[in-house]
């Protein structure tokens, strides 16, 4: 008589985890090519670097990276070298910069929450236009600008390089904003209207406190750009009272004298600071503004 109790199958075996395994060869070697590649990215920096310490005969007869000698006398002679002293430009660029951030805040996120969150005629068409003064070069319009800043008395001052940003002419950081106003829930909006609120409470109580990462990226990106604009400076600025960094490092370089490189070189490493310390200060800000924007 055959036993009735049927054999119960075997568990199937658990499969196995894979444990991924680093090669250490590999890894090593992709570590040495992105320290080479950093290394090339940074070399032109390092270059100004070493030739900033480096006399004026000796900068461009050693190209490597390890100086002779030190001559730190750059950096004195280039703080006095212009008929001001640096800091003079300094503090130019600086007015300059906060008159442009401030211009751009105020203008573009209001510009942009009336894009975001209003309704009115013509508003898809108004920002198309918006838009496509993103495709217009600064050469098309410098002419019938420097025009009218010179029918007013402006030229040689800041007002033609700061007055614009009050007007919201930045379509980058307005469409930037537009894009981060929309990701915020309207529920909040609906909240505050129900409260009492008009437009500009729900603005500036509601939707402006939550515009940080999009107003860190807007003020970071127009401290840079400004900086470090020359065109725009050389245009209307004409006398050197009234010059700013780029355009009082380029008065170190006459095409028919003797050139200052050394004190050339090691103003431009002073000059970076404040756009390092910048980048560094609202790195994280500037990452979260792209991230929460739409803009991947």
């Amino acid at each position: 008589m055959t036993d009735s109790t049927a054999t119960a199958p075997a568990p199937a075996a658990a499969p196995a985890l894979r444990v991924r395994r680093t090669n250490p060869t590999r890894s090593v070697i992709k570590h040495i090519v992105m320290i080479a590649v950093s290394l090339v990215m940074i070399y032109p920096l390092l270059w100004m670097i070493v030739s900033s310490l480096r006399p004026n005969d000796e900068i461009f007869r050693n190209p490597s990276l390890l100086p002779l000698s030190f001559d730190v006398s750059n950096y004195v002679d280039g703080w006095n070298a212009l008929a001001q002293p640096f800091s003079h430009y300094l503090i130019n660029s600086t007015l300059l910069v906060l008159g442009c951030v401030i211009g751009n805040l105020v203008a573009c996120s209001l510009t942009a929450y009336a894009f975001a969150r209003l309704r009115f005629w013509g508003r898809n068409i108004a920002f198309a236009i918006m838009l496509m003064t993103l495709m217009l070069p600064i050469h098309v319009v410098i002419v019938p600008q420097y025009i009218m800043f010179s029918q007013t008395g402006w030229v040689n001052t800041l007002v033609p390089l700061v007055l614009p940003k009050f007007l919201a002419t930045d379509a980058f950081f307005v469409f930037l904003m537009v894009q981060f106003i929309r990701g915020i829930p309207r529920e909040l909006d609906e909240a505050a209207r129900i409260d009492g609120c008009g437009h500009f409470r729900i603005f500036f109580q509601v939707i402006l406190p939550l515009m940080l990462p999009a107003l860190a990226t807007t003020t970071i990106f127009t401290f840079m750009w400004m900086w470090n604009d020359f065109f725009g400076s050389l245009i209307y600025l004409t006398t050197p009272e009234n010059f700013t960094v780029p355009l009082a490092l380029q008065s170190f370089l006459d095409s028919q004298g003797t050139s200052n490189w050394g004190a050339m070189f090691a103003m431009s490493i002073l000059s970076l600071v404040p756009l390092f310390l910048v980048f560094l200060v609202g790195q994280r800000f500037l990452v979260k503004g792209f991230a929460t924007t739409g803009i991947k």
